[in-house]
């Protein structure tokens, strides 16, 4: 085995979950959360799984912390968690991808909850899987519905609705290939499965909808329309930064190249392009928000058009047209405000 120090932060394919060792107790559930520098949020995130504790007996709790340098978060952890957490360091910051493979092969339990130290989950939560997974025993992961909130935990929007009631999803592999349905919180996934392919790999931008798909390609997907997780958007998370420096569209168009292969072969050139014209669409849209939010404005026309480049579509177009519009008035405004020389 490498040592920590030569191994890649983004490894470039999927990285071996051991099976837990044999004598282990195994636990119904691990709770894995992985952190760094969102002390901010970890509070939340940990007293939302403490609320809904099963007992150390059928439940695994415990924070895999990416060398975070914003707190204290041991300290952090044992106030909150009063004995019943567990947590890890990284003896370095390893990146999201290693941390992320570091809180699987460290779960013990038959189904594994990634909630990044952020986010959050509702009462029922974890009763909700349960019964899916009692009711779907051939899943080999299940998700409920979800709420994207702000900095604040003020709701922003849900998200779109995939069913009346809880099902094993008819064509998941089709909708999840055209593009991003289910955030990381809503998600379990038996251990088993990330045994059988392993962990995410290859980006920092678009790792979980790639892995979704990998999922789906193998096994059915159980899903309940419940809101009981909570997806917290905010400017500084990975999601955030990685829209700032353009490097989520580039993630993006490496993930739909991979995700192609795990397509069945009659459909693979039409979901192909289905996943180009939706993210295309996707990043021109969030175009605006890299603008107005983050106040990137070369950045945003910059995405603009490698949009309009993934797929040349009606709305892509409109956007490019529409940050050229905006720098255009931008400039033109700052010349009139300079003072004129005689």
């Amino acid at each position: 085995m490498s040592s920590p120090m030569s191994i890649d932060r983004i490894p470039s394919s999927p990285p071996s979950i051991d099976p837990v060792k044999a004598g282990t107790t195994r636990p119904l559930f691990s709770v894995m959360i992985p952190t760094y520098n969102c002390s901010d949020y970890l509070r939340e995130a940990l007293l939302s799984v403490l609320s809904q504790d099963l007992g150390a007996e059928r439940m695994q709790i415990e924070v895999v912390d990416d060398h975070s340098t914003d707190t204290d978060v041991r300290a952090l952890v044992e106030e909150i968690g009063k004995g019943r957490v567990r947590y890890f360091r990284q003896e370095r910051n390893m990146g999201s991808l290693r941390n992320f493979e570091t809180c699987l092969n460290r779960s013990t339990g038959e189904w594994v909850h990634l909630l990044h130290g952020d986010d959050l989950v509702k009462p029922g939560f974890y009763k909700e899987i349960e019964s899916m997974f009692k009711q779907f025993p051939d899943a080999g992961a299940a998700f409920t519905g979800y709420l994207h909130i702000d900095e604040r935990g003020e709701v922003l929007y849900p998200n779109d609705p995939l069913s009346e009631r809880p099902c094993i999803i008819e064509n998941w592999l089709s909708l999840i290939a055209e593009g991003q349905r289910v955030q990381t919180p809503a998600m379990v996934v038996k251990r088993r499965v990330y045994e059988h392919l392993g962990s995410f790999f290859a980006f920092h931008y678009g790792e979980d909808w790639e892995m979704w798909v990998r999922i789906a390609a193998h096994y059915p997907v159980a899903h309940s329309p419940r809101h009981l997780a909570k997806y917290r958007i905010h400017k500084k998370n990975i999601t955030s930064y990685y829209f700032c420096s353009g490097q989520s569209i580039r993630d993006i168009e490496k993930a739909i190249e991979i995700v192609k292969d795990y397509l069945p072969v009659d459909k693979r050139e039409e979901l192909y392009e289905r996943a180009k014209r939706h993210y295309s669409r996707y990043f021109a849209r969030t175009s605006d928000m890299v603008y107005h939010s983050y106040h990137y404005p070369q950045q945003a026309l910059a995405q603009a058009k490698s949009a309009f480049q993934m797929d040349k579509n009606p709305t892509t177009l409109y956007f490019v047209c529409k940050m050229y519009m905006k720098l255009l008035i931008r400039y033109r405004f700052k010349d009139m405000r300079q003072p004129a020389f005689s």
